[in-house]
């Protein structure tokens, strides 16, 4: 009789238990670095960058807060992407292809105009605004209009989709409740039509992946435990 090779002590039923809590601590801290991007920012914008003047914006507290919320702004990114990528790895070959499409794509733009917004204050802030001087008219207005037009009006119209695709396929697939899945569509419904209008909206976003990321933590715990206590 051919020997039965044992299994090796990092098998995949201790991938499948370690994944969820990967990409929960992930989420947990993407949500964290996004939100206190958002919060400095609104600090240092309070009401967004349509009323703020060249001569207003001297103030070098307020320049401090745009610059940490810019400076935070590249690691929420990073731990998004791993966010995104242990949860597609999680849902495995279940994963409807047109809603895994949707969903890839939505977080990579999300990223991707996360990120060109955060280079344009950046360069604004760099270029046109040195050492407490206040920046020329024409650069600023171009500035501040496309900075925040690119992360209000597009990155947070593509964290909706994001949103929208990851509640679907969780509700499908019955790995998510269906309060949380009712949350998600809610949080996309208020990420598509109103945070690039109303200031602080935009907190939704991380509030959610808080939500979402807390949730898949104590479920993958639960899993774990009743994994554990099963006899072999």
């Amino acid at each position: 009789m051919r020997p039965v090779a044992a299994e090796p002590p990092h098998g995949p039923a201790e991938h499948a238990l370690q994944t969820p809590r990967a990409a929960g601590l992930a989420g947990v801290l993407f949500a964290l670095l996004l939100s206190g991007a958002i919060v400095l920012m609104r600090l240092g914008l309070p009401s967004g960058a349509a009323a703020v003047t060249a001569g207003g914006f001297t103030d070098s507290t307020r320049r401090s807060a745009v610059r940490t919320a810019l400076a935070l702004v590249p690691f929420a990114g990073i731990f998004f992407l791993w966010f995104v990528g242990v949860v597609r790895a999680r849902v495995g070959e279940a994963e409807d292809k047109f809603l895994a499409t949707v969903f890839l794509g939505s977080g990579l733009v999300f990223v991707a105009t996360m990120y060109g917004a955060a280079a344009a204050a950046g360069a604004v802030l760099a270029t046109a605004h040195p050492a407490g001087s206040a920046p020329s008219l024409p650069t600023w207005d171009f500035g501040r209009h496309y900075a925040y037009t690119l992360m209000m009006g597009y990155a947070m119209r593509m964290a909706a989709v994001f949103t929208f695709s990851t509640s679907t396929i969780g509700h499908r697939l019955g790995i998510l409740p269906r309060w949380l899945s009712l949350l998600g569509f809610v949080s996309g419904l208020v990420l598509l039509f109103v945070a690039a209008d109303v200031p602080w909206s935009e907190l939704v976003f991380p509030a959610w992946a808080f939500v979402l990321s807390v949730y898949i933590l104590v479920a993958g715990g639960r899993g774990g435990a009743r994994a554990a206590a099963v006899p072999a």
